[in-house]
């Protein structure tokens, strides 16, 4: 079996899954949240944050795994401009995503509160969702450059 082509599949499956699962978890907690009953907030807050652990994690773990093995038995240049730019997205990617888990678990146990009949700051509970929103566009955006850089390995 070719290394690099187990790897080329692994990188290119972890992305799908990190992207895929990102979108997916968005539109199901995004739905979720203008639902007016609270048991179905709670299980969207209880699946997005289950599911950023048990798919977006390793994904996010196998990307620079994989990518790393990509670059050094393909012997590309690791200052390659579609390289560096990678590298710099997914770090902003990667800083918009941790700061969203922990909003994401603190909305969760909110929820769970809510929905055993507790009262909650309903402000706190609306900024930490737009935080979420906000901090989504942009680890959106830079995943769909990452993927352009990765397509069309743009030599500027």
């Amino acid at each position: 079996m070719d290394l690099y082509l187990l790897l080329r599949t692994l990188h290119i499956v972890s992305a799908t899954v990190l992207f895929g699962t990102g979108l997916g978890i968005a539109f199901f907690f995004f739905a979720a949240h203008r639902a007016p009953d609270a048991a179905a907030r709670l299980f969207a807050a209880r699946a997005t944050v289950r599911a950023d652990f048990l798919f977006t994690l390793p994904a996010v773990v196998l990307q620079p795994l994989t990518g790393i093995g990509l670059i050094l038995l393909a012997g590309h240049d690791w200052t390659n401009f579609w390289l560096v730019a990678s590298y710099a997205l997914y770090l902003i990617v990667g800083l918009c995503w941790v700061p969203v888990v922990f909003i994401q678990i603190t909305l969760r146990d909110l929820a769970a509160r809510r929905a055993a009949g507790e009262a909650i700051d309903e402000a706190r509970y609306d900024r930490l969702y737009r935080w979420w929103f906000a901090l989504g566009w942009p680890a959106f955006i830079g995943l769909v450059a990452v993927f352009y850089l990765m397509v069309f390995k743009p030599g500027w």
